[in-house]
Formats: structure tokens, sequence, C-alpha cells
């Protein structure tokens, strides 16, 4: 039986030699179209830098480059002497990463812009140099995504997940302790879990590390598995173990430590401890590299053979530059009249059939104000049955003529429903109303013993919808298209005590009355794009 050896691969880094004229610029030519990238979408990358900046939970990324980088020119040589084999598979996958990148941009989605301007690196190595390369650099490549400043979708899960174990462990040592959603009370003092303490800025720093740890240390891919679970399990349990602690650390000094600075000191000191601790042992099972097979001394080496020409590595480089050139254009076409000034629009509304307006202030927390970007037209009123029956229902309505950037239905807001009030739950309900069933976001909001149920619905284009991922998608279509781009956003609320059940019936019958008054005054509004 004989045994076939890949010349190339077999021989250590410091051996091989490219040969071919079309290998020799095939690098320059990558390093071009990835440079290109960078300069074409500079928006999205400053973006990601400035998060960096001023995020302690993704200041990794100026430590997620430089380290890509390094571990892509360790192999330098192995990619030198790899025959380049352009792909047109590449140049496809660019292609739908630049589409993906005008929808987010069109619909100001920047965490999609900016891993979709992310992947069209790797998708140029693929579309110049072909798979064997990406299969070389598979995880300098993918280490890139670590970069990006995702992962504050996870914020609440993680922060009900270290409130629980909290309250579970402070209950398991004999600690009276009442809960209130994210907020508990002991018999010292009141602590609240908030961002700082999710544990996220914790866990992404540890999939950070564990990635670079496995990768460096392992080869199998169950070991790799097995640490990279430890790296990410074990960071959430070490964050509610770090919680109780301070929490006892202040209960038990009487609200003297752990209550200012020296809380977040003692909690990376802690985590800095775990890790190590979590990294110490992960080494001890650690794997030497494979040693490479022996290559015999009558093999030719041939490091070129196979290599495409060089027209063809041209050609493939002109591809990138272009498919990459064309999106940024497109874009810039799409957002031409941004700055065009709208006329003021005056939001009045008739009152609702069967309901009256108060003029006067509402006693309450009915007088509560939803934050929102830009400078849309507004409309808020509190309403009544004129039958005196129910508690007073507040409206809120937001209409944009044109949606740009940070002046939008749907733009992130450190606080969305204000400082003082915190989301107990959110879902999404189905109401029924005499033109059909209605899907509205449904929240309850908690401020001490004080409730508020909010239903809310967009109105984009002129389709109703609970959903932001349609909301989003309508608009970029709106802009691209340049059809009309107008949304609203309508809120209505009414305040309750937590022991009694939500108000859902009252809001009902006010959404009956009216929303039909509501849509014709929209329909009344210029709707030109």
């Amino acid at each position: 039986m004989s045994v076939q050896l890949d010349p190339v691969a077999c021989l250590p880094d410091a051996a091989v030699r490219p040969d071919g004229h079309g290998q020799r610029h095939a690098l320059p030519l990558l390093l071009l179209a990835l440079t290109a990238v960078v300069l074409l979408y500079h928006a999205t990358f400053w973006s990601m830098l400035e998060l960096w900046s001023r995020s302690q939970t993704f200041a990794h990324g100026f430590l997620i480059v430089p380290i890509s980088c390094w571990l892509a020119w360790r192999r330098r040589a192995r990619l030198a002497a790899l025959a380049p084999r352009p792909s047109r598979p590449g140049l496809l996958l660019l292609g739908a990463l630049g589409l993906a990148w005008l929808l987010a941009d069109a619909a100001n989605v920047p965490v999609v812009e900016q891993y979709a301007a992310t992947a069209m690196l790797p998708a140029c190595v693929l579309a110049i140099l072909g798979w064997p390369a990406v299969r070389l650099l598979a995880f300098p490549l993918a280490y890139l995504f670590l970069a990006v400043p995702f992962g504050e979708v996870f914020l609440e899960p993680l922060i009900d997940f270290t409130a629980a174990f909290t309250v579970t462990a402070l209950q398991w040592t004999g600690v009276p302790v009442f809960r209130d959603g994210s907020n508990f009370s002991l018999p010292t003092g009141n602590w609240s879990v908030v961002e700082a303490c999710s544990g996220l800025r914790y866990l992404i720093a540890a999939l950070a590390l564990g990635a670079l740890f496995t990768h460096v240390n392992f080869h199998s891919t169950r070991r790799r598995l097995a640490v990279m679970a430890a790296a990410l399990l074990v960071p959430i349990l070490a964050n509610g173990v770090r919680a109780y602690m301070i929490v006892m650390l202040g209960h038990l000094s009487n609200m003297r430590l752990a209550v200012g600075v020296d809380h977040l000191i003692y909690g990376w000191l802690f985590f800095g401890l775990v890790a190590l601790l979590l990294f110490w042992l992960a080494a001890r099972w650690r794997e030497l590299p494979p040693a490479p097979p022996t290559l015999p001394a009558a093999l030719p080496v041939r490091p070129g053979a196979g290599a495409a020409s060089l027209r063809a590595i041209v050609r493939a480089s002109i591809a990138c530059l272009l498919l990459a050139a064309l999106w940024p254009a497109l874009a810039l076409a799409s957002h031409r009249d941004d700055g065009a000034a709208l006329p003021a629009i005056a939001l009045a509304l008739p009152d609702p059939p069967a309901w009256r307006r108060l003029h006067d202030a509402a006693p309450g927390n009915i007088n509560w104000q939803a934050p929102y970007a830009g400078k849309p037209a507004l409309f808020a009123a509190t309403y009544a049955r004129q039958d005196g029956d129910g508690a007073p229902v507040g409206l809120q309505l937001r209409w944009y003529a044109r949606q740009v950037r940070d002046a939008e239905l749907l733009t992130h807001l450190s606080s969305p429903y204000g400082a003082r009030w915190t989301a107990l739950a959110q879902r999404v309900r189905q109401v029924g109303l005499p033109g059909g069933a209605l899907d509205v976001r449904e929240s309850v909001l908690a401020h001490g013993g004080e409730r508020l149920l909010v239903w809310r619905v967009y109105r984009q284009g002129g389709v109703v919808t609970a959903r932001p991922v349609l909301v989003k998608l309508l608009l970029a279509q709106a802009k691209l298209l340049g059809k009309r781009q107008d949304g609203a956003d309508l809120i209505v609320f009414a305040a309750y005590d937590e022991l009694a059940p939500p108000p859902r019936a009252h809001l009902q019958a006010f959404l009956r009355a009216a929303l039909p008054v509501i849509e014709q005054r929209l329909q009344e509004l210029p709707h030109g794009p």
C-alpha cells in the first residue's frame, strides 16, 4: 500500500518557498483587496472601534485584531507556498455579504453591518486564494468575529439569572430577602443587579481567552469543545457567586464594605482568580502538537504546482474590489434625502367614541412618557370612559415623516422605559379587534409596588405590526426602492397596583375605539418618500 504525501504540508514553515509568477503576486493582491474593504467600509469599522473605546464590555476588541493578525503572520510561509486557486463561491459570498450590509445600513442595524463587513475579509481570502488558504487561516479569520461588539441581547437573561442565584443563595444561608425583579432588599440595605453586574463582560472575556487558549493548546475537537463549554459556563456561575459574596460582605459589614468602587475591584479580582484557576486546570489537559510525517528524500517538492495564472488572480482581485465598492455606492444613493428639511406637522386627534380626553393632569403614573429618538410629531393624552367605568388610559403617538440614523422608530436607547421603570415581563399578545386580530408588544413595567401595563404597535409604510424585524425590513425596502418610509409608534398604557390583575380588557376596549381614529389621521398625513 502506498501513501501520498502533500510535500508542502509536510515541510516546516521555514523550509517552504513559493514558486510561480502568479503565486508571488497573490498575497500582495489579497492585501490590496483587504485594505480596500477596510477603507470602503471605514464607517462601519470605525463604529466598532468607538464601541470598544467607550464600553468596558467590548474593550477586548482592541486585542482581537492584533492577535488575529499575529496568528495569520505565523502561517505566512505556509500560506505563501500554497497554490492560489481563485474561487467563484467566494465572489458570490462577497456579493451576498454586501447585500446584507446594504440592507442593514438602510434599516440602521449596526451589529449586522459590522458582522457583514467583517465577514467580507474571509470572503476575499476565499475569492482570491481559494479554499486551501481559508482552511489554513480558519482560526485567525474566525477569531476576528469576536471583535464585533455583540452580546447585549444576553443582558436581561444574565441579570435575571444573577438576581435569582443571589437571592436563592441568600435564602439558603438564612438571610431574609425580598426580590422585586432585579432589585432585592435585605434588613441591612437594598441591592440591584444592573448591567455592570450581569457578568456579560466576564463571559465575553472568557470566550475570547478560551478560544485562543484551546486553539494553541489543543488539537482534538472533543477537548476543544469541552474547554470552550467550561469557558462559557464557569463565568456565568462564578458571577452568581461573586454577586452573592459582595452582597454578603455588605450585609455582614452593615453596608460599609463592597458598596462603592471596591464593589467593582472585588469583582474583577474574583474573576481573575476564577479565570486563572480554569485555564490552569485546562493546561494540565493540553495536547502536544502532532509530529509531522517524514518526507521521503526522493519525493520532489513542487510548491507552485496547481497554482492559478496571474491573470486569473488579477481578475478575482478586481472582481472583489468592484463588488466591495458597489454596496457603499448604493447606500450613498439611498441616503440622498436624509438631510432634506421637513415641514412641521401638527399631530392632533379627535376623541374616540365613548371616550373623553382628560385635560387636567391625571394622578399617579398615567403621566409616564416613553423615551424616543429624534424629533417626530408627537401626540400624548389621557382618556377616560364617558360612563366613568375603569381607570384612565394613556395614549402616546409618535410619527416620523422620514427616518434617518438615530431618529427613527426603532433606535437603541440606554433606558427604553425611562430611568424609574424596570420591565418585569415582555411578550407579543394577540388582541381581538373589529377588523381582526392585532398583535401588540406587551410590557409590564414596575417601580416598587406600582405597575404599568403597556401595549405597543408600529405602523411602518402603512403596515401595522408588533415585530421589530418586520419594521426594519420594511424601512430598508422603502429606502432602497424610494418608497414611503413614514412610520408611527403607538403606545397605550394603564397604571394598576401590583396586587390587582392587569387591565387588559380596559386597554382592549380603548384600542377598539381609538385605532380607527388614529388610522384615519395617519392616512391624512403626507406620505412622500
